[in-house]
């Protein structure tokens, strides 16, 4: 699925249930903050109406952008994982590309 994806730091002088609140209105379905940096998932529709609405905040996003994200993320074993990572790494150091989405858990 594509999805707006918009994350920044933890601001310390908003309360994130608050700032959800108010994001709701403007597209956003999912908070989540891991390490200190808040990450905010949205319809692909809603980029635009989500990013003004942080920036309207006054929080300056670190990372925006459309996002494919995985419905159905599979689990592998260690030695899966590791020729996965392989394959991927090759991939990435190719000029020609720009990302590289996976269903990775």
């Amino acid at each position: 699925n594509r999805k707006s994806v918009i994350e920044f730091p933890v601001p310390a002088d908003k309360d994130l249930e608050e700032l959800e609140l108010e994001l709701i209105d403007a597209g956003l379905e999912e908070l989540d903050v891991e390490d200190g940096v808040v990450s905010l998932i949205g319809d692909y529709s809603s980029f635009a109406s989500l990013s003004a609405a942080v920036e309207a905040m006054g929080i300056t996003p670190t990372k925006a952008g459309l996002q494919r994200l995985p419905t159905q993320p599979i689990e592998l074993t260690e030695e899966q994982m590791e020729e996965v990572e392989k394959i991927l790494d090759l991939i990435e150091d190719d000029d020609d590309v720009q990302a590289v989405f996976t269903n990775l858990a």
